[in-house]
Order: C-alpha cells, then structure tokens, then sequence
C-alpha cells in the first residue's frame, strides 16, 4: 500500500488497511465478515474411481501385491481299447508381482487460525482436511492412469501387455477424427470391439469405450446422416446395447507420441483392477509451536489388468 504524498504524519493511520502477504486462509476484510459466499478454485473431475474398479483388500501393511494367473494345458483324443498313451492334462500358473507405495501429506493449523475461523464462523478444519484429501486423489488418480516407473508401477495407459494400434488412416492427419465421415468413425469404433471378440474367440466382449472428452461432444453432436436426428454415438449405442461410452479427460494426449486416443474394455473387477489398500486416513494432530499438525496417508499400487486380451487402445484420433 502507497500514501499519496510522502509526508505521512498528517494522516490518521487507522483509516487504512495494509494487506500483506499471509499463508493464513482469512484476509481482514473476511474476519469482518463481508461475505458469506466463498469461491472455490474447481479442477477438472477425476475419473481413475469412476472408469477403473478399486480392490481394498490388500492389507495396508503390504508393500507388494501379487496375484496368480492359471491356465489348462493338454488335450483329450480317441483312444482303443486297453490304450496306454492317453494324453495328459496338467494347470500351469504365474504370478505377477506390483509394488505398492505410501502417498503423504500433512495440513498445519494455528492457534490464530483456530480462532479466526471460530470468529469467521469458517470450518476451517474441514477446509484443509479437504484440501490434503484432495491431493492424495489427484495422485492416486495419477498412479491409476499412469503408474510411476521410478516406483516400479504400472498404470492403466502404460501397460506393454495391452493392444496398442493406431486408427484406420494412411497418415496422422487421416486418422483424426475431426476430418473424417461419421461411418469412418463409426468403423474405428466397431473395429475395436471385434478385435476384442475375434482375437479372444468370444471369450472378451467389452461393455465400455472411454475417450477424450472433445471426441466424446464430436460423437454426440454430430449427425450420423444429413438431415437425421441420430447421433454416431446414439447409432453405435443402438446398435451395440451392451457398450457403454464415456469420456476422462486423462486420456487427451495421453497415448503413445502424445496422441489422444480411446480404449474399449471390460469394466470388470474380474479383469482389471486399480490397488488401494489404504484409502485417505488422517492421524492425531502434532502439536508444535502454537500450532497442530496433522499427517494424512494412503496407499496405492497403480493399475493391475489380469486379462490384458478383455482390452484395447486405439490412439490418433
């Protein structure tokens, strides 16, 4: 704050208020109570809980996660009378390993704090309760899409096991949706879905396509037809009913080469998963200093697909 002259003492310094700079939430003019509404900053919605199923049961005292695949081997044939080679059948297995990582962060609270928020009427406590809760989300949310290879963790996009193509198109600039007919990408959808059931023999059949939120509107927006009211999405819908299509901003730039791209898969718990043994958990407030301290903790183990086959990304759209 400057005065405007630069002789000081003829004014009343009570008629101003110096502002400085404060890691406290509360400004002067809050305390007086001006306004009861606050603003909050919004982020962009996180999808990893909404599109990826969550396994707990990991015990929080874990810091590795294995499961065990089996598989039958062996086949049967016609066999004579008395026959002495009939063939045998056994079960091979594997086991897969993932690490598993703590995720922390801790809120202070002063003593002035507490009581500006008491005055403000302000639940300050629950504000930055959140506020660390919310970025243990926004991690997980990472480690769920994109895992961490410093950590030796897998995420959803960056699994080698899955099937990685790009879209039909001779070139970058053909493959892009927003330069091709409503049928050519209606036969990028469809061709993801059949490479699912044709290479697995119909074992896999997805019920779910997640995109870029920006194909997600061209799909929904854009007529299946000149002078229809259809949709692609609403005719792809009509005509695969089982299939289910979303959109997660994650994905936008996300795939191989910085490509937007989409993924159709089955949203199954019995295909795939994402490890959290320890959701959000907030500890006893430290005391130090004339203020508290309070340490937030979770756990995550990034993103497990045991059937790599019930998926696909298609990417360069």
């Amino acid at each position: 704050f400057t005065l405007p002259y630069t002789n000081t003492s003829s004014y009343n310094m009570s008629q101003f208020i110096i502002l400085v700079e404060d890691v406290s939430i509360f400004f002067l003019r809050e305390l007086e109570q001006i306004k009861a509404r606050t603003f909050d900053v919004l982020y962009a919605p996180l999808a990893s809980t909404r599109l990826i199923p969550v396994d707990s049961t990991t015990n929080p005292g874990a810091k590795t996660v294995t499961y065990s695949q089996y598989d039958s081997t062996g086949t049967a044939k016609i066999i004579a009378n008395y026959a002495d080679d009939l063939p045998t059948a056994d079960t091979k297995g594997i086991q897969v390993t993932n690490n598993i990582v703590s995720i922390g962060n801790s809120f202070i609270i002063s003593l002035e704090d507490i009581r500006a928020a008491r005055f403000a009427n302000k639940p300050l406590e629950q504000r930055k309760a959140n506020s660390a809760a919310q970025a243990h989300l926004q991690e997980m949310n990472k480690l769920a899409f994109f895992g961490s290879s410093s950590y030796g963790i897998t995420g959803w996009l960056t699994n080698p096991s899955v099937d990685n193509n790009f879209v039909s198109g001779a070139n970058a600039a053909a493959r892009l949706w927003s330069g091709k007919t409503p049928t050519q990408i209606l036969a990028d959808l469809n061709e993801s879905v059949t490479y699912i059931i044709d290479s697995t023999n119909g074992v896999e059949y997805p019920n779910t396509i997640v995109m870029p939120i920006a194909q997600y509107q061209l799909i929904a927006n854009t007529q299946m037809a000149p002078g229809t009211d259809t949709t692609i999405l609403q005719f792809f819908v009509r005509n695969n009913p089982l299939i289910t299509i979303e959109w997660a901003n994650e994905l936008k730039g996300s795939f191989s080469g910085g490509l937007d791209g989409f993924i159709t898969y089955e949203k199954s718990i019995n295909k795939f998963w994402q490890e959290i043994p320890q959701v959000f958990e907030m500890f006893a407030p430290q005391y130090d200093n004339l203020a508290y301290k309070v340490p937030c903790h979770s756990k995550h183990g990034g993103t497990i697909i045991a059937y790599p086959q019930s998926q696909v990304f298609r990417r360069g759209i």
